[in-house]
Formats: structure tokens, C-alpha cells, sequence
């Protein structure tokens, strides 16, 4: 299995409602992927700012989905809600 954890930015000031409902959306876009096991959205307990778990039975799939239209739809509807850019970063299963 493979898995990335994105590291989102600071969510701008009155864009949190919005930014959950974009998730949301995605979540019900990417669901039929080919691959794809589960997308996680995760608040910190103590403040900080949102991540994400996205979970693939492989780097393959992972970028397939990645590369698709419906992903670059989705950077666009996101981008004007952060101040910055998420990182990702990449992991394989080794136990699960």
C-alpha cells in the first residue's frame, strides 16, 4: 500500500467552512479512482493547521489520480482559500 500526508497551509481568515466543503467534494470526485483506498482530512488537536491522509494500493495509481483532470480542478478550486502551498510526503506500508 502507499500512502502521502499533506501538510495543508494556514487556511485564510473566514475560508475554513469552505475549505471542509471542498474536501468533502473531493472525496465524493475521487472515490471511483481506480486504486484508491481512503482520504483522510485531520484537524490538529492543539491548533496548527490541517493535513490529510491519502491512502493507494500503489504510487501508480496514487499518481494516475494525481494527474488527472479532475485533480487539477480540484488544485484550482483550492488554491485561492490558502496562504501557501501544501507539501506532501510519501510513504510506503510496511505494516498495516
Amino acid at each position: 500500500m502507499f500512502a502521502v500526508i499533506i501538510n495543508f497551509p494556514p487556511i485564510k481568515e473566514g475560508k475554513d467552512a469552505e475549505f471542509r466543503e471542498w474536501f468533502a467534494w473531493t472525496k465524493k470526485e475521487f472515490a471511483n479512482y481506480k486504486g484508491l483506498i481512503g482520504r483522510r482530512l485531520l484537524k490538529p488537536v492543539d491548533g496548527g493547521n490541517y493535513a490529510a491522509i491519502v491512502e493507494h494500493e500503489s504510487q501508480e495509481t496514487f499518481m494516475a489520480m494525481q494527474n488527472s483532470p479532475a485533480h487539477a480542478e480540484a488544485g484550482k478550486r483550492v488554491g485561492p482559500l490558502f496562504d501557501g502551498s501544501p507539501t506532501r510526503q510519501f510513504y510506503e506500508v510496511i505494516i498495516g
